[in-house]
């Protein structure tokens, strides 16, 4: 078991918001890219005195684990009643790809610090 501290590190955050892209579809919480990123300076510190709460309590909001999934048909194919031919695009909560790309980044340095990947 590894252990990773909950302490979130401002820069870090205020890294990850930079790297949204701001021409993507809303998830459920209706937070366009661009509107996370001019609100950083404003949120940072209650968005990552929040998300420590919660690493530090282990909790995971059911509002986080929510998503929206449409189904878009590839064009050009032949055959429509092939699951080959459509793709599936997830839409999660602005938040939540932040989060995810934080605890990513742990998990990647914690992989390369105990040599875990060839």
């Amino acid at each position: 078991m590894f252990n990773i501290s909950p302490t979130i590190l401002t820069e870090e955050i205020n890294k990850l918001i930079r790297s949204l892209l701001n021409r993507k579809a809303l998830g459920l919480d209706s937070i366009l890219n661009k509107v996370l990123k001019v609100a950083t300076p404003v949120i940072v510190k209650d968005l990552i005195e929040t998300a420590s709460h919660y690493f530090t309590n282990r909790i995971i909001l059911k509002s986080l684990k929510e998503s929206i999934t449409i189904v878009l048909h590839k064009e050009g194919k032949k055959d429509y009643s092939l699951p080959g031919s459509y793709r599936l695009i997830a839409l999660k909560n602005t938040l939540v790809k932040v989060l995810e790309k934080h605890i990513a980044n742990i998990i990647s340095e914690a992989a390369k610090e105990h040599r875990l990947l060839p």
